[in-house]
């Protein structure tokens, strides 16, 4: 029988302000929270030690989503790069401080000029990858990438652009795999990345979809076959969390997803 943390996303609150929005998640008696630092939940200091108090006075622990509104991890730009490195590695130190168990990342994504340069952009992406792993072995800080949605031009999307990304990546760093199930679901991978990656998983997004769109549905509202999910996280025996990356539905999906693991 394996044992996983269940966990919650703040994604679904993340239009709502930010102390607000912890006093909501707060009252669903949550012990592991996925902090995702963006837009109105932008991390600072001041929120940081506002999470650490919580997290002695309610037994909480954290993940932190890196930020990925306009990042390209990949971007042929050397300017804009510089930029968004910058406010990765600031993310990364909050994460450091908030004593985070995880800080997750998104790969690169293709640009309008990624025609002309066809291997820019992978290269770009490891080497941006490489880096920031550096930053996290000094912060002491584990760092895992997710995989991401069709049918837009990310980088890292497929069980075989993942194989090749850790045949290609050379950091002194143990860098995890988050597996997005509701991403997966939409190219038919979600077993396949489980064991094919079974010593890589160290963290799981879990909500639905319809096989076609990035939904964010709530569980076992979509086409994702959660049965088939839940055995092979036995078969595997994974230990790590799962946590609810739903945008609707959410207590349910938590209950959900209590019947099916616990």
């Amino acid at each position: 029988m394996i044992n996983p943390t269940i966990g919650l996303s703040m994604l679904h609150k993340l239009g709502d302000p930010f102390y607000e929005s912890i006093k909501d998640i707060l009252k669903r008696d949550i012990k592991f929270i996925e902090v995702v630092d963006e837009g109105l939940h932008a991390l600072n200091k001041r929120r940081v030690s506002k999470l650490l108090d919580l997290s002695k006075s309610y037994d909480l622990k954290f993940s932190v989503h890196a930020p990925y509104a306009d990042i390209n991890i990949a971007s042929p730009s050397s300017s804009l790069l510089r930029a968004m490195v910058k406010r990765l590695l600031a993310s990364l130190v909050n994460a450091h401080f908030l004593e985070a168990r995880l800080w997750i990342l998104h790969p690169g994504i293709e640009t309008g000029v990624s025609m002309f340069y066809p291997s820019l952009g992978w290269t770009q992406n490891i080497k941006t990858v490489e880096l920031l792993c550096k930053a996290a072995k000094d912060y002491g800080v584990n760092v895992a990438i997710e995989n991401l949605p069709e049918p837009y031009p990310f980088l890292m999307k497929s069980v075989e652009h993942f194989q090749k990304f850790y045949e290609d990546f050379k950091a002194d760093y143990n860098l995890g795999l988050v597996l997005d199930v509701g991403h997966a679901n939409l190219n038919g991978q979600i077993e396949l990345f489980m064991e094919k990656f079974s010593d890589k998983l160290v963290h799981i997004h879990a909500h639905d979809n319809d096989g076609k769109e990035d939904l964010h549905l709530g569980i076992g509202r979509g086409t994702v076959n959660w049965k088939s999910f839940a055995e092979t996280l036995e078969k595997i025996s994974y230990s790590g969390a799962v946590v609810v990356e739903s945008t609707e539905h959410v207590t349910e999906s938590l209950h959900e997803l209590e019947k099916l693991l616990l």
